[in-house]
């Protein structure tokens, strides 16, 4: 099968989120089940050092790399606001290229490039799904610029999508809830690359450098810095259950600008501020040292579609601290971690309960390994395999 996957950000731009973490594992395995895959996404600043490092040459389009049996290809950005991109050479991309593809895979929405791709994909005859990644509600920032898109360059692009992908129950339900027909939604969760994760390097080089006794408790927060994802309250509820001892990271770029100033200044609020380390965006070797030497994960997010960072710190066997508004916690619940509601005493009470009880924390550290095994990229190439073809099946009967 010949597929065009279409997304605004990919790798090596990991500050961008979830959509570079999802996309390049599933596309490597697809291309390992012997699919053509090839990524169409926007260059966001491919300097000419990156290119030699990360064996990426020029193309017709634009940059060029070819990487596990994964083609991309990095659209030049004439103009950029936050996620929004201009790419002209898209245009003649879509109407040189497009037809060398049976199906294409849109993922996120509130850009310009979706659309325009999927406008020449409906009039080669190109059946295509959309994966929302959590977005189809629009809950941060801009949000009348979302609701624009919505009414505009996104309804056709939206509306004629043969299948949406949803990647947790919790999702699979919004999308029902606000209209969504049934027949065109399909579950899939995201997956980890646990591969990854197996071999982490001796613990120990992260406390040291931060002067973390090996005894200490660790307990990392590692998201963007944006109010959405509850780091606030984490703070607090760290400092009621650890008021001695442990250290909390939080680790991840700030995306608001003045948000990171003002978690300091709740550390300092409440004279934690020696024990909370603010270490900004992590990612490969460190992030993986880092993950070695933490012993508990916390995500107190208002929402999350699946929350890909807690599949990884399970990966690591690292039990987790999750809300009810996470889509990976009816995953988690009960076998990998606790999932509370989003408030601040009952945050405490979970930290307590895991940092304390070591027949339970033994019991979720166990359990991690069971979850990570439902979430294995293969197994999920496969499922989306399934997917594609059951779009193919529903524009050939149309047709």
């Amino acid at each position: 099968m010949r597929v065009l996957k279409i997304v605004q950000s990919y790798f090596p731009f990991q500050d961008r989120g979830g959509t570079v973490v999802t996309v390049r594992p599933l596309a490597r395995s697809l291309a390992k089940r012997g699919n053509q895959v090839t990524v169409l996404t926007a260059d966001l600043g491919i300097s000419d050092y990156d290119a030699s490092t990360l064996g990426v040459a020029r193309g017709p389009w634009g940059w060029r790399s070819e990487q596990d049996g994964v083609e991309a290809i990095y659209l030049p950005s004439l103009a950029h606001y936050r996620a929004l991109t201009v790419n002209p050479r898209v245009v003649k991309f879509c109407m040189s290229s497009l037809d060398r593809f049976d199906v294409a895979h849109f993922y996120g929405l509130y850009d310009l490039l979706g659309p325009l791709v999927s406008y020449f994909a409906r009039r080669r005859g190109i059946p295509y799904v959309i994966e929302t990644m959590g977005m189809f509600r629009p809950i941060d920032r801009n949000l009348w610029l979302k609701r624009l898109w919505h009414r505009t360059v996104g309804r056709a692009h939206w509306r004629n999508a043969a299948l949406i992908v949803a990647t947790s129950e919790l999702e699979h339900q919004e999308l029902l809830d606000d209209g969504v027909p049934p027949e065109k939604l399909v579950l899939r969760y995201n997956g980890v690359d646990a591969g990854s994760y197996a071999a982490l390097p001796s613990p120990g080089a992260f406390r040291a450098h931060w002067g973390i006794s090996p005894g200490e408790p660790v307990v990392l927060f590692l998201s963007r810095l944006i109010p959405r994802k509850g780091a606030d309250i984490l703070i607090e509820a760290f400092a009621e259950a650890c008021p001695e001892s442990g250290r909390l990271v939080i680790a991840g770029p700030e995306e608001e600008s003045g948000y990171r100033a003002s978690l300091e200044k709740r550390a300092q609020d409440c004279r934690i501020s020696s024990r909370v380390h603010f270490i900004g965006p992590v990612y490969d070797d460190a992030k993986r040292a880092l993950l070695a030497d933490t012993d508990l994960f916390v995500l107190p997010s208002r929402y999350e579609n699946f929350a890909i960072v807690a599949a990884e710190a399970m990966a690591c066997g690292i039990p987790v601290i999750i809300t009810d508004s996470c889509g990976i916690r009816s995953l988690v619940d009960g076998r990998a971690g606790l999932v509370i509601t989003r408030e601040k005493p009952a945050l405490a009470e979970a930290l307590r309960r895991l940092i304390h009880d070591k027949s339970l924390y033994a019991q979720l550290k166990e359990g991690c390994r069971g979850v990570v095994a439902q979430l294995d990229w293969d197994i999920l190439a496969g499922q989306m395999e399934g997917y594609y073809s059951t779009a193919l099946g529903r524009h050939a009967e149309v047709r």
